[in-house]
């Protein structure tokens, strides 16, 4: 298992982990300073970890060798100061455990690893699947289930028989469904983590038993995101709520384009250079970012940007 001076030796999958963006530059290539700022934004903001090549980190139009370098890059600027968690996914076991292999050698602390897309696999496939990927690395390794997007949903029962696994360490539950939250808490392990992934959830996941998130949120408020754990951890619900409520907003803005290009509008706003999606994801309109910098004013004059 890779560990860095400072990580210790076990890892602990709880707290805020933001679902990092990935910032490109008009040419759409990789923005490798914009991506350093954005390591040290969150990590100063108290974020427990970093999960880049995720869904909102544009995974699914990065080449192999680009991923790579995204990961490189943030486990580089990270310098051991929080767990970085890669996203090996792919759409297929042999480039998924290839990915995984190469990315344990880059320094990753973890691995994320998303269900198969395209076609729609069994469960015995999928658990066929994990088995195979978390068997060719080391690393822990954190099952992520995203049915919207992938057309695949990992369900309860798979997931206890993989959380049986040893590296097999906690699940990004992005189903949007509390009711399956409670369940995998309720049929996996004590050091097994659940976290949400629907960051609509957060504060009710945590009351329930899971152990923290991975959140897209994060990105444009990393200490309201963190916040949320921090009050909670100390029994300060009430103050844990409202932090949640900040979020209701931006959550609502995502309607406004096809993911992340509102994600990215936003931190563009606020002076953090994200660039363009990678196409065939379109700018946003000039009516919804009209729409993205209302919002945006609205929450500075708040003062919930800082």
């Amino acid at each position: 298992m890779n560990n860095r001076k400072g990580l210790g030796t076990m890892l602990e999958v709880k707290g805020i982990i933001p679902a990092m963006v990935t910032p490109l530059d008009q040419r759409e290539e990789i923005d490798e300073k914009a991506l350093r700022k954005m390591v040290n934004r969150y990590i100063d903001a108290g974020v427990h970890g970093l999960f880049c090549l995720g869904t909102n980190g544009e995974f699914f139009n990065l080449s192999f060798e680009e991923k790579l370098e995204v990961a490189q890059i943030v486990i580089d600027e990270a310098r051991g100061r929080v767990h970085v968690y890669a996203g090996a996914g792919c759409s297929g076991t042999r480039e998924t455990s290839r990915l995984a292999q190469r990315l344990e050698q880059a320094g990753a602390d973890a691995l994320s690893v998303i269900t198969p897309y395209f076609l729609t696999y069994t469960q015995a496939e999928l658990q066929y699947h994990f088995e195979a990927v978390a068997g060719d690395t080391s690393l822990p390794l954190v099952l992520y289930t995203i049915p919207v997007r992938t057309g695949n949903t990992l369900s309860v029962q798979t997931v206890a028989k993989l959380a049986e696994l040893p590296n097999v360490v906690g699940i990004k539950d992005s189903s949007g469904s509390f009711d399956n939250i409670l369940q995998l808490i309720d049929r996996t392990p004590e050091s097994f983590s659940v976290l949400a992934g629907t960051d609509s959830l957060i504060l009710s996941t945590l009351m329930a038993g899971g152990t923290g998130a991975i959140a897209a949120t994060a990105n444009i408020f990393p200490a309201t995101v963190v916040a949320i754990y921090e009050h909670w951890r100390r029994g300060e619900y009430e103050q844990a709520e409202q932090a949640q409520r900040v979020l209701r907003g931006l959550r609502a803005a995502f309607a406004l384009g096809t993911l992340p290009s509102v994600l990215k509008a936003v931190l563009d706003e606020i002076g953090l250079p994200a660039g363009p999606a990678r196409r065939p994801v379109a700018p946003l309109t000039p009516q919804a970012l009209e729409e993205v910098r209302r919002m945006v004013a609205d929450y500075t004059a708040r003062g919930l940007l800082l």
